[in-house]
């Protein structure tokens, strides 16, 4: 069934753009060009703020974290949770840095493989009805029947280059199983080769910047890995990223839960240009490692290894949020400027 289409009116400008009433006034945005500021997506983070000026809208969450007391007694949403109505006008301030290299398309998709990497970490392959271009580090909404709202999952294999225009039309994910989640459980358990999702793509500022000719340094944890081995397949495989170097740490909690290296290995020049770090937390001081393992947190683990050369490195990372929260705490302190760090808040 067809939905109906409402014009959203930015205030103070003579920009407007079109919003289905099953879409979000962000995803909306972001599909007609407009750098709508936005980050976690899910309503967490409160980046995507806006005030509503005229008109009637409907909250997908109106119990939203990303939105305090306060912003709701003055009329504030979030654009990722609010859809139209009817006609708005919101007072937005835009950003030209969010403005869509490949404006998201919402595609039907379909499960064709599945792939173990960990205990409790696979890659599931989907094969998109309409292409999808994306940036290497960028994600997708998956939308799956059965459970309420869309989750977000970053692409692992690679995005496309300068210049590229045209995507492809699969898209792979690396997906952690959570206790007691729903998305996850129903991708591990229910989901089969033949089914169908809705994909809603791509997202996210944490994609590789091809134009820097500094050193990269990636740094992932747990379902992290995904947007980092992407980056890193994108480092090795674009024609004006030749001869840099890569550093990849991966920070596991137990040695069981360590990944990454096979994916990694056969890229092109990987011997010549790229190096791997497992840091694993949770070992005790009489655990053996394998060989070449670090003992304890990944930041710390960064800090020791480079130190101020740091301020010299295009920095990745992607994993838990009290990981990226020490790291970037660790960077800060080093003075790494944050111009050079990209990331993307996931909750």
């Amino acid at each position: 069934m067809s939905q109906a289409v409402h014009t959203i009116q930015l205030a103070g400008t003579d920009q407007s753009f079109p919003c289905a009433e099953n879409d979000t006034l962000l995803r909306a945005a972001l599909r007609n060009g407009i750098a709508f500021p936005y980050e976690c997506n899910v309503g967490s983070c409160g980046n995507c703020k806006f005030e509503l000026l005229e008109g009637v809208m409907a909250s997908c969450w109106p119990e939203a974290p990303g939105l305090s007391d306060k912003d709701r007694a003055r009329n504030r949403g979030l654009g990722c949770q609010s859809r139209p109505t009817g006609p708005l006008q919101i007072k937005l301030r835009t950003s030209d840095k969010y403005a869509p290299q490949f404006p998201p398309v919402r595609t039907p998709a379909k499960l064709i493989a599945s792939r173990v990497i960990t205990h409790d970490l696979s890659e599931f392959t989907f094969q998109t009805e309409a292409p999808m271009p994306f940036l290497s580090g960028q994600y997708a909404l998956i939308q799956m029947d059965g459970i309420a709202g869309p989750r977000a999952y970053s692409m692992s294999n690679v995005g496309l280059f300068s210049g590229e225009s045209q995507g492809g039309n699969l898209i792979e994910v690396q997906v952690r199983r959570v206790p007691g989640g729903q998305g996850s459980a129903h991708l591990f358990d229910h989901l089969k080769p033949g089914d169908s999702v809705e994909i809603d793509g791509p997202y996210g500022m944490a994609y590789l910047r091809e134009n820097i000719e500094r050193d990269i340094l990636c740094i992932a944890g747990g379902s992290g890995l995904a947007p980092m081995i992407s980056i890193a397949r994108g480092t090795f495989s674009s024609p004006r990223m030749a001869g840099r170097k890569l550093s990849f740490f991966y920070g596991a909690r137990a040695i069981q839960d360590v990944c990454g290296l096979d994916m990694l290995t056969t890229l092109p020049q990987w011997q010549e240009r790229g190096t791997y770090q497992a840091v694993v937390s949770g070992a005790n001081a009489e655990d053996s490692l394998p060989e070449g393992y670090l003992r304890g947190f990944v930041h710390d683990a960064v800090a020791q290894t480079f130190g101020d050369r740091l301020q010299q490195m295009e920095i990745y990372f992607a994993g838990p949020a009290m990981m990226g929260q020490s790291l970037l705490k660790t960077l800060i302190d080093l003075k790494v400027p944050m111009d050079q760090v990209h990331f993307d808040q996931f909750y």
